[in-house]
């Protein structure tokens, strides 16, 4: 089981080190949203207490005993606390707390304003999707996109999946999203009410959730615009981005939203991308995630798809917390050529990438899909346009196997995407412990449709995942001006406890550190079998001296596989060409993996696959522990 924390309601499953903590020197925006908690559960309590005090109402399905109250009197976004409303429902005796959501920015990734006129195709666009099957089109590189023909000619085509799209609406009256619009699955939270169409703005700015929509499930063979990767799949509409701010409540309310009939969410938005922000889920979003990984999909989890970010060389997506979170599947994107796109961040969290548009300026090199009022476009773009085409792999992906887990999806993410003609010009492609090929920009690779619905097929879940502290460091440390601070930490990874962690999945570091200047601060960590993680690269346009990183949850993917047993490193020192001064107050590691060898009972039909590679390790090691133990009885008994 997953944890999820907060203050007031706070989850123990499992463990899980999730504190995160935002500061910020401006002014807090209020907004007209109220988390509730009565004394009296019930809905019908709920509904009657918010109506005498003028509020509509909606339960939030993943905590017992809170209710979504909203005002629609009181002003959207404002600098003063509603006190009169919040009295009157504190002073109401079935009212246990009444909380006034604050308001904070998110941002959709890789949206540009549209100044001038999309092009209206009347044929399909399908020839255009270079990103679907790419034979050289646009100036593109043959053979470099998400081999999703090979998956359709298998027959998997997203059929009885639903994908939901966060995001600021869907026009779900597109002629090419309209038959596989889920409506029962659908929802507005900005207008609470089941119709989640995008608001009217002159510049279309609300086209960016239409555009993923499109990706994922527009209709094949109908003539119009161009073809989802999951073209069978359902589409489901959570319109929540379009409205001044954003609230825990609102977050929360559609990550958790029908959790049993959408499968896969995905997300293309985000902390702002100004290379300065460090932000993540506050406390409901959590608990919501939390509940999602371990409720949603009748026990199987919600599938959590994210865009890593388009901050560029200027940020990291380590200083984001959805991107960075250990229940999303974080992507990053590649142009058609292989080479990375300027926007893209970098970081350890990224699990793998798709494709989008950058550098070129050919008017064919961006993804083509749906547009508002039932036109098409050429022209979506960033990471936004990345995490949708994820969502519709996974779709292929779990209708080979709709018993695949949360965990399941990342563990044949890893192992079946390929570094294909991927090119990092700052980062060169490594191996990792046990031989897994990875890069610090695109993850473990480009997502491989086919290699991943043949072997979705044939997988066996994987072992139950156990939560391990691997230590802490917590005696304040000055980091040098000049040079590094390298701190080591031993750990047995919990061997010989219940909680033993053998093989890693995911690896966190949470860092407490103050610096005269945060954007100046690098920190490395190397694993005992001796892959070093780049956790947080310089952000230059980062200028804090006060916030630094309190317990921040800094994620690597990269040691996954590996034996967390054994001495860890952490380099921390500043680049840049003025002087800085630094301490670290805590370093504390969080190990997350299975005990049992996740590959070796899995099927292989590739043998020149990571999968095998990987089997044939767990194998001899398994070997090499079972002659240990009887050489270490034999001597017992002597």
């Amino acid at each position: 089981m997953e944890g999820g924390c907060g203050s007031q309601w706070k989850t123990a499953a499992g463990l899980l080190f999730c504190v995160m903590v935002f500061a910020s020197a401006e002014r807090p925006v209020f907004t007209n949203h109220f988390l509730v908690e009565l004394h009296k559960e019930g809905e019908e309590e709920a509904r009657q207490v918010a109506a005498e005090h003028g509020f509509g109402v909606r339960k939030l399905p993943f905590a017992e005993g809170l209710y979504h109250f909203y005002h629609n009197g009181l002003a959207k976004a404002k600098r003063r606390r509603s006190l009169y409303h919040k009295q009157q429902l504190e002073r109401d005796p079935r009212v246990k707390m009444a909380l006034q959501q604050e308001g904070f920015d998110r941002k959709k990734r890789g949206y540009r304003d549209i100044n001038e006129i999309d092009i209206n195709m009347n044929d399909p666009l399908f020839t255009k999707q270079w990103y679907l099957i790419n034979t050289g089109q646009a100036d593109g590189t043959p053979g470099l996109d998400l081999n999703v023909a090979e998956a359709w000619e298998l027959g998997y085509t997203g059929k009885g999946v639903t994908i939901g799209i966060m995001d600021d609406g869907i026009d779900y009256l597109h002629p090419d999203l309209a038959s596989n619009y889920n409506a029962e699955a659908s929802y507005d939270f900005s207008s609470n009410d089941p119709y989640p169409y995008p608001r009217y703005t002159d510049d279309w700015f609300n086209s960016h959730g239409t555009r993923c929509a499109g990706e994922v499930s527009a209709a094949a063979n109908n003539n119009i615009c161009g073809v989802g990767v999951a073209y069978n799949s359902k589409v489901a509409g959570i319109r929540m981005l379009d409205q001044p701010f954003m609230t825990d409540i609102i977050e929360a309310s559609s990550i958790s939203h029908m959790p049993q009939l959408i499968d896969i969410y995905s997300a293309s938005w985000g902390p702002t991308d100004n290379g300065k922000t460090v932000d993540g889920p506050r406390e409901l979003t959590l608990q919501a995630m939390a509940d999602g990984v371990n409720k949603g999909r009748g026990g199987k989890g919600s599938i959590y798809v994210w865009a890593s970010g388009d901050g560029g060389s200027y940020d990291d997506c380590n200083c984001d917390g959805y991107a960075s979170s250990m229940w999303t599947i974080s992507i990053n994107s590649a142009i058609n050529d292989g080479r990375t796109a300027l926007y893209d961040e970098s970081c350890s969290s990224t699990l793998a990438s798709t494709f989008s548009n950058g550098r070129k300026r050919n008017p064919e090199a961006g993804v083509a899909t749906t547009d508002l009022y039932g036109n098409c476009t050429l022209r979506h773009s960033g990471t936004s346009a990345a995490a949708p085409e994820a969502a519709g792999v996974f779709a292929l992906a779990l209708e080979a196997n709709l018993g695949l887990t949360w965990r399941d999806m990342q563990h044949l993410t890893v192992l079946t995407s390929k570094r294909n003609q991927l090119h990092d010009e700052v980062h060169q492609w490594r191996r990792n412990g046990v031989g897994l090929e990875f890069n610090h920009l695109f993850g473990y690779g480009v997502l491989d449709a086919g290699a991943m619905v043949k072997m979705a097929k044939d997988w066996k879940t994987v072992p139950e995942r156990f939560h391990c502290v691997g230590g802490s460091v917590q005696d304040p440390e000055k980091i040098p001006s000049t040079g590094k601070l390298v701190l080591t930490l031993t750990t047995d990874a919990c061997e010989g406890k219940e909680n033993f962690v053998r093989y890693l999945e995911h690896v966190q570091a949470v860092i407490t550190v103050n610096a005269t200047r945060r954007g100046d601060l690098n920190i490395n960590m190397t694993s005992p079998m001796g892959t070093k993680s780049i956790l947080l690269s310089r952000r230059p346009r980062d200028d804090d001296s006060k916030v630094g990183f309190d317990k921040w949850p800094f994620m690597t993917t990269h040691t996954w596989g590996e034996d967390a047993r054994g001495t860890w490193t952490l380099e921390l020192g500043f680049v840049g060409s003025a002087a800085q001064k630094g301490v670290l107050k805590e370093w504390t590691l969080m190990l997350h993996g299975t005990q049992s060898a996740p590959y070796i009972d899995q099927v292989v039909r590739d043998y020149q696959s990571k999968l095998a590679m990987s089997k044939k390790q767990e194998l001899e090691e398994e070997l090499d522990e079972a002659v240990e133990r009887s050489l270490q009885s034999i001597l017992r008994k002597n």
